[in-house]
């Protein structure tokens, strides 16, 4: 791994580069429903509101970000406080390097921290580089939509996975939002967590 590569948490000043990232996704794939990219401004909203709860996590390169990853409520009734969704996505040209892996695992270790339980996560089918992904992490696909979204002229279907992120107690603590978190000794180490597992070259 390069020495100047890490994982850190992103700021709103990183919505031009997250955007530059995923609004491929949108422009020519059925990965992501959302059909128009976001503006940098819409981005930089994103990344300060989940903030105010949930990890949203870059891999960067001598400050160039490479990847993203976030989590996100899955349903916002107070009984799914434990349960988060997660979304990643890496620039084309450092795929398969170890980024994503990287920034799950390091926002796995975060969710813990925080009290969370389970992480979700939503694809387009088929999708193989992605499903894939998913099964190497340890995610159990739970069940298949048929024809649940449109776009691109086409029905697609869509499968939800989960993977456990720690066990669940018959009365659980209340999840500390990430600021309370961030204010642990060990926060800086916990959010690089997951640079073991990057695959870059110096």
């Amino acid at each position: 791994m390069a020495s100047d590569v890490r994982i850190r948490v992103a700021t709103p000043a990183d919505a031009a580069a997250v955007r530059t990232i995923y609004a491929p996704f949108c422009e020519s794939t059925a990965v992501t429903f959302e059909e128009t990219p976001p503006s940098e401004i819409e981005l930089a909203d994103r990344i300060e509101s989940t903030l105010g709860r949930h990890p949203w996590l870059v891999c960067e390169d001598d400050g160039e970000i490479l990847g993203y990853a976030y989590a996100g409520p899955l349903r916002e009734r107070r009984a799914y406080d434990w349960i988060v969704e997660l979304s990643v996505y890496v620039a084309d040209a450092t795929r398969r390097s170890g980024i994503g892996r990287a920034l799950y695992e390091s926002l796995f270790a975060v969710l813990e921290r925080q009290g969370i339980h389970d992480a979700y996560a939503v694809t387009t089918v088929p999708n193989p580089e992605t499903e894939r992904f998913h099964e190497a992490l340890g995610f159990d696909r739970l069940v298949e939509f048929p024809a649940m979204g449109h776009t691109d002229g086409e029905w697609w279907d869509v499968a939800w996975w989960r993977r456990p992120i720690a066990e669940k107690p018959e009365t659980p603590e209340r999840v500390r939002a990430l600021p309370a978190v961030r204010e642990d000794d060990d926060w800086e180490s916990l959010v690089r967590s997951g640079e073991a597992f990057l695959q870059l070259s110096s």
